[in-house]
């Protein structure tokens, strides 16, 4: 399992103490797992079990192969471990998060700085939540939220293909929810928005939307999101927003009239000149789009952090102290940039990161202590946040025989408040970036 067997060799050399193994011993849970994380080099992905968790139905048939030679950093081949208290803690976030959203003071706040499509919301909440963490010594700390968040259909996969490395590390392989009953919980999500929107029944066919969907990094996702749909018996397919049309009041693709969307675009505001007929259908209400424009204002703007890290704000709009106290410890301090910051906050940058409020990914994010002046000046013409600056944990891995330490965090997949999965994703550089050997998702367990 990749633990030295020389321990007590070293010991008796008069190392230093951290050299141990807890998950030997009868520690911390939280120990335990920092320890798993640092020293467990294992490899626990099955890569034959892999294949036939993305290759199920015939229909999938080749997809793991097309993963491996198009995409060979998917998927890490190491597993990460985290505590109990550590996911319970990232619930409570998150529940404390949903709080502060139904708050009305706070809806009229960021909303008002929303376009006008994202002023009126139809109902449906917004599958596919992602809220992603770093853990830090005080705990997990949140950097950002995201609607549409990808790559959970291809955790459940990975996370079912894993395989216990030695006899010691069973009682530490807690999936992070419950593998078998998830696609029935993800599908339901889907109802659920149906239904939210006033709809009965189920629909009968389901787009599942992107730019050049085909060109996608995650592409290999929406097929497996659309097997999902299919074995329910919906109709689903892939489409570009220019292959919808808005005729006699319905969305329409070539295979029919769409019931429902599953909006994996990053044109969050449908502002482009190739999503007309879709913003038509969805402003007409005459089709059901999750997530939904007025989701990112509420969830993802990340000038939104700003507000769930401030207490004065936050007790203004009446949130409970405990609550309070949860999102303080749990988001890094997070502020608009304005010019009357602006002196402040390039004195402070080292400490800080910076990222465009509406942006996605890592795209024109920037690191204070990498800052130079041109850039600060675009920086001061945007709209931007400067947030906290919480280094990432890492996760060791062993790669052609050589141990190699990698930066991780933790994307919380929910719906409506409740976690579903958690996954991580291991990189090395400035972002999670999929290109490093050893690294890409991985799946995240819960010590015993």
């Amino acid at each position: 399992m990749g633990a030295d067997a020389g321990a007590g060799q070293r010991a008796e050399r008069g190392e230093p103490a951290q050299e141990r193994y807890p998950f030997e011993d009868e520690t911390a849970a939280a120990a335990v797992a920092a320890s798993l994380n640092r020293f467990c080099t294992c490899r626990s992905l099955d890569p034959a079990r892999l294949r036939r968790q993305l290759e199920a139905e015939p229909a999938l048939h080749g997809l793991a192969t097309e993963i491996g030679q198009t995409r060979p950093h998917l998927f890490s081949a190491t597993a990460v471990f985290i505590s109990a208290e550590t996911l319970q803690a990232m619930s409570r976030i998150v529940a404390a998060i949903e709080q502060v959203v139904a708050m009305p003071g706070y809806r009229d706040a960021v909303l008002a700085r929303a376009p006008a499509i994202a002023q009126r919301s139809p109902g449906p909440r917004g599958v596919f939540m992602g809220y992603d963490f770093h853990l830090g010594a005080q705990g997990p700390q949140l950097i950002e939220i995201n609607t549409n968040a990808g790559g959970a259909m291809l955790n459940l996969a990975l996370a079912r293909a894993q395989e216990a490395c030695c006899a010691q590390i069973v009682r530490h392989l807690h999936p992070t929810a419950d593998l078998e009953a998830l696609p029935t919980v993800w599908l339901d999500a889907f109802m659920h928005e149906w239904a939210l929107q006033g709809r009965s029944g189920r629909p009968a066919r389901i787009a599942i939307v992107d730019e050049a969907p085909e060109q996608q990094f995650l592409h290999p996702e929406f097929l497996l999101f659309r097997q999902l749909f299919a074995a329910a018996g919906i109709d689903a397919v892939i489409a570009d927003p220019a292959e919808l049309s808005w005729i006699g009041g319905e969305l329409m693709h070539q295979a029919g009239r769409i019931d429902l969307v599953y909006n994996r675009l990053t044109d969050f505001y449908l502002d482009s000149p190739g999503v007309t007929a879709l913003r038509a259908a969805y402003e007409a209400g005459a089709v059901v789009l999750t997530p939904h424009p007025a989701a990112h204002a509420l969830y993802a703007d990340k000038r939104n952090l700003a507000v769930l890290s401030d207490r004065e704000r936050l007790t203004a709009l009446g949130i409970a102290p405990e609550r309070i106290d949860c999102l303080l410890a749990g988001i890094p301090r997070t502020v608009e940039v304005t010019p009357e910051r602006a002196e402040a906050l390039w004195a402070d940058r080292r400490k800080l990161f910076f990222k465009p409020a509406t942006g996605f990914g890592s795209r024109a994010a920037y690191r204070g202590d990498k800052l130079t002046r041109s850039v600060w000046e675009h920086i001061l013409t945007g709209d931007y946040v400067a947030q906290r600056t919480v280094p990432p944990s890492e996760r060791r891995v062993a790669l052609d025989g050589q141990d190699s330490d990698l930066k991780l965090d933790i994307r919380v997949y929910a719906y409506d408040g409740h976690l579903q999965l958690a996954a991580a994703r291991l990189y090395r550089g400035q972002t999670t970036n999929f290109r490093t050997p050893g690294g890409g998702f991985a799946p995240v367990f819960v010590t015993g």
